[in-house]
């Protein structure tokens, strides 16, 4: 582990920014910047993890979908497709590793434990990562990414409110477990429904989570880049948007081509 005082300075940022002691904490990231200022990405894995001490939790997204293409999954060996430092996480010996093959999680920290054998058959469902992490109180991250690149817990609340411009698909692919069994397992995502042009478009829906004061931190790009929500706040939000009938044009719009 890259030691402390070489990672201090990104300690002291990700504290700045909102996270806490003891926190649970989804991050999504592009280290690009962070990486110019001299860090690996295992020494930006193990700043956050001290930034959230040894009572915290962070959720790395090993999100990958070639299953969803007909590719095979193997929960042992499957890459990450976001990035470098979720890759240092799924790397990290002491990983505990979610099981939904299009959106799972390396999960490290004081109750990883917590996630093993989660098998989550829908993506965003509610034995899903993005609803424990609701339910346990915890926080998301976003480290100089827009919300149309990263803010995937939007969809689990569209999916928990069951949102008119959105369904159930079903994908069916060989899938090989921690025993290195292998099988035919389904899994679904809850997708945009692309025959009727729907496009997802969250950006509008993060200026308004800046506008009411719920993300601390910085804008990407400026700054150290990080900024923090707590995922309760957000659920809140982004469902009073979807119940009041404001979601075209706020978390999602149309084709018009």
């Amino acid at each position: 582990m890259t030691s402390q005082t070489d990672i201090t300075p990104l300690v002291d940022d990700w504290r700045a920014a909102g996270i806490e002691d003891g926190d649970m904490v989804l991050l999504h990231s592009s280290i690009r910047r962070t990486y110019k200022r001299g860090f690996s990405p295992e020494s930006i894995r193990d700043s956050f993890l001290e930034a959230v001490g040894p009572r915290g939790t962070v959720l790395f997204p090993l999100f990958n979908f070639d299953f969803c293409k007909g590719a095979d999954f193997d929960i042992r060996q499957s890459r990450s497709k976001m990035g470098a430092l979720t890759e240092a996480a799924r790397l990290d010996p002491r990983a505990v590793r979610t099981g939904h093959p299009a959106y799972s999680f390396a999960v490290l920290g004081a109750e990883a434990e917590a996630f093993r054998n989660v098998h989550n058959s829908s993506g965003y469902g509610t034995d899903s990562p993005f609803a424990m992490l609701h339910r346990r109180g915890g926080k998301i991250a976003v480290l100089d990414l827009m919300g149309q690149n990263s803010m995937t817990f939007y969809h689990y609340v569209e999916e928990m409110h069951r949102v008119f411009y959105r369904y159930h698909k079903v994908f069916t692919c060989p899938y090989t477990d921690l025993e290195g069994v292998t099988g035919q397992r389904h899994f679904s995502i809850y997708v945009r429904d692309l025959e009727r042009g729907v496009l997802t478009d969250v950006n509008p829906m993060d200026e308004r989570l800046w506008a009411q004061g719920l993300y601390s931190g910085c804008r990407p790009g400026e700054g150290h880049g990080l900024r923090v929500i707590e995922a309760a706040q957000m659920f809140d939000a982004v469902a009073e948007t979807i119940t009041s009938g404001e979601a075209e044009g706020v978390l999602f719009s149309y084709d018009k081509t």
